[in-house]
């Protein structure tokens, strides 16, 4: 199965030379370079990834309906899963009165950093299938955001293709890379 990551970040030290915003912090003490990126990706059995910088889509909605051909990816799929689960409750709701777009896919990233719970995050497993339901395997695609995880790469990978018993053999190869691969249009191996 081709797995891509469709949320990761890179980033220096904050430097005199080039000093990070006040208001930015990095989520690692230790910056996160692409040679310690592509040794973490070995070791997880990730192949491809697609480099994201962090972005604002506050009017996802209204740009896909006057915009049709457009194809457009939901940034950061914000699920319940925690103690403090209120607001993302509200967020998740928003989110899939959107799905009605076929247009609009969503990043399904970050997902353990969601939830108090640990791996295998079978808490999230509920809503995550909401998202399914309202989106389909074909507009849902994982990435890990890296330099967040409370977890290994590699249990970001087995959560999805190894920890949810609903998923399908094909909805893995969907979400896991092919999906965002075909979004994109870019060739399959």
């Amino acid at each position: 199965m081709l797995i891509v990551d469709a949320q990761v970040h890179i980033w220096a030290a904050s430097t005199p030379q080039r000093p990070w915003p006040p208001r930015h912090k990095p989520h690692r003490e230790v910056p996160l370079g692409k040679d310690e990126l592509l040794r973490e990706m070995d070791a997880a059995g990730v192949p491809v990834m697609v480099l994201v910088p962090h972005s604002l889509v506050h009017l996802i909605d209204r740009v896909a309906g006057r915009h049709p051909g457009l194809k457009l990816v939901m940034d950061h799929l914000s699920i319940p899963g925690g103690a403090k689960d209120e607001e993302a409750f509200r967020d998740l709701d928003r989110l899939l009165a959107i799905a009605k777009r076929p247009n609009v896919a969503v990043k399904a990233t970050a997902l353990p950093c969601f939830t108090e719970d640990a791996y295998p995050y079978r808490r999230l497993h509920a809503h995550l299938r909401r998202v399914y339901d309202a989106f389909g395997p074909r507009r849902i695609f994982w990435g890990t955001d890296l330099s967040r995880l409370p977890c290994s790469y590699r249990e970001a990978v087995t959560m999805i293709t190894g920890e949810i018993p609903w998923l399908t053999a094909e909805d893995k190869e969907w979400i896991m890379g092919r999906g965002v691969c075909e979004w994109l249009g870019w060739r399959l191996p």
